[in-house]
Formats: C-alpha cells, sequence, structure tokens
C-alpha cells in the first residue's frame, strides 16, 4: 500500500473504535456544537486579510517531525492575529502528530478554522463541528465522487463548508455543489513530490466557477503572486512556517512581504 492507503485503512480503524467509545448524540452537548460558524469563503476573499490558510502541523510521513515545541495556542494566536484568512489544523494523531484537542484549543481566534484530515464517515463530520470546526477537507484522492457529495451535504445541514482537495484531472468529477472550495495539493499523496505548476494546470480545468486554493510547496511570496496570475484566491502554508524556529514570527515576517 502507498501512505494514502495506509493512512486510510488505520483510519477506518479509529472511526469504528471511537464510534463505539463515544455515541455520535453525545456531540451535540459539546460546547462548540451550536456556536455560529465562521464562513471561510467570506475570509478568503476579505480584501483587509492575507488570502492564506496558516496550518498547524506537528510531524508529516514525508518529512517527520517538523515542530514537537511550538504550542497550538501560540502560533495560532499568531496566525490570526497577523491576518490570517484561516487556520488549519491537523488532527490526524498516527501519522501527523494532531488531535481533536489541537482544534479546540485553536478554537479562541475569531477566525475560521478547518479540521485537517482523511474523512471517509459522516461521524467524524460531526465530530469536527463538536470540537470547534468551520470547515472540513474531503480529499478526492481516498473517496468517490458519491462519497464526497454525501459527506459534503452533511457538513452543509451542520452548517460547516467544504473544502475540497484534487490531486489531478481524473478528480475533477468529484466538484459537486456542495461543495465551497476547491483545493489543489501540488504535493502527490503518492510519493509526496511537489510541483507548483501542478496547481496552474489543474486551475484551467477547473475553471472560474469556484474559490481555488493552492495546497502545499508555497514558500515564497514569489509563489502567492504567481499562483493569483493564475486565478488562485487562497494559499494553504504550513510546512514552511512551522519549520522556522518562531512559527507565528515567520508568519507576521511572510505577511509583511505581501
Amino acid at each position: 500500500m502507498n501512505i494514502l492507503e495506509q493512512i486510510v485503512a488505520n483510519k477506518k480503524g479509529e472511526v469504528e473504535q471511537r464510534k463505539k467509545e463515544v455515541d455520535v448524540k453525545a456531540f451535540e452537548s459539546e460546547r462548540f456544537f451550536a456556536r455560529k460558524t465562521y464562513s471561510l469563503k467570506q475570509f478568503i476573499l476579505d480584501p483587509t486579510k492575507t488570502g492564506i490558510i496558516a496550518e498547524y502541523k506537528r510531524k508529516s510521513p514525508s518529512k517527520g517531525v517538523i515542530n514537537d515545541t511550538d504550542s497550538v495556542e501560540s502560533v495560532t494566536r499568531m496566525y490570526a492575529g497577523f491576518g490570517a484568512s484561516g487556520i488549519s489544523v491537523l488532527t490526524d494523531y498516527k501519522f501527523f502528530g494532531g488531535s481533536l484537542d489541537d482544534l479546540a484549543a485553536a478554537r479562541d481566534n475569531d477566525v475560521p478554522l478547518l479540521r485537517k484530515d482523511f474523512m471517509i464517515d459522516e461521524y467524524q463530520i460531526v465530530e469536527a463541528k463538536a470540537f470547534g470546526a468551520d470547515v472540513i477537507l474531503l480529499i478526492a484522492a481516498c473517496l468517490t465522487p458519491a462519497e464526497v457529495k454525501r459527506l459534503a451535504t452533511a457538513a452543509k445541514k451542520l452548517d460547516l463548508e467544504v473544502l475540497l482537495e484534487l490531486h489531478d484531472e481524473s478528480e475533477l468529477d468529484h466538484i459537486c455543489a456542495e461543495v465551497d472550495l476547491v483545493g489543489v495539493n501540488n504535493r502527490n499523496l503518492k510519493n509526496f513530490e511537489v510541483d507548483l505548476k501542478h496547481s496552474v494546470r489543474m486551475a484551467e480545468k477547473i475553471g472560474n466557477g469556484v474559490i481555488k486554493i493552492a495546497e502545499s510547496g508555497i514558500n515564497d511570496v514569489n509563489n502567492i503572486n504567481f499562483l493569483k496570475q493564475h486565478g488562485f484566491k487562497g494559499f494553504l502554508i504550513g510546512e514552511y512556517f512551522m519549520r522556522q524556529e518562531d512559527p507565528g514570527k515567520a508568519f507576521k515576517e511572510f505577511t509583511y512581504s505581501l
């Protein structure tokens, strides 16, 4: 199995175990479940914001430990304070070192929160809502078009927005009316190689009917300016900031150059 297949296989087991431990109805009494959600679409299009979805990530399967010292509270506070349009929080533990508690800890910020995980079951969507998410990520590479539509529909019922992540042209048929934003991941999830120009090629195929987000491999303001010329409105950046000595300060300095 490639790494994506390994992650999804593990996730299926995790979700089934979680269902046995916590009934889905129990999430409705969690403190964030009834809160009014923020719109990532609106924040991305807000000219006073940076367009950046800044990510908190401790490690990855391809790079190992990235940053396991700076707290989610301190880093995300800086992200929000210096104009992030959204904050992405990895909640997968085994492969990325994250947790739902990280998502809840980031909820103190008044910007949209994206639960970044490998979403395969409606249970995870209710879970995301209960722990403070405003947006969920659906990855086309591990879902069928019908599964994307079903999960996106479940998210909309909970007033959550949906970011659909694509990797190649074969996944274009996963885009549906229930999807709010379409992301193009420049990192191949099968071998983890990065090609920034991949976003440009995909953008032409996606067209102008949706808000496009470029993901992975962005480490320079020039990257953002290049991608803006090709119709991208949002930019998900995580590893670049998290690898710096002070991720929050790195984000602040990066945005000064925009």
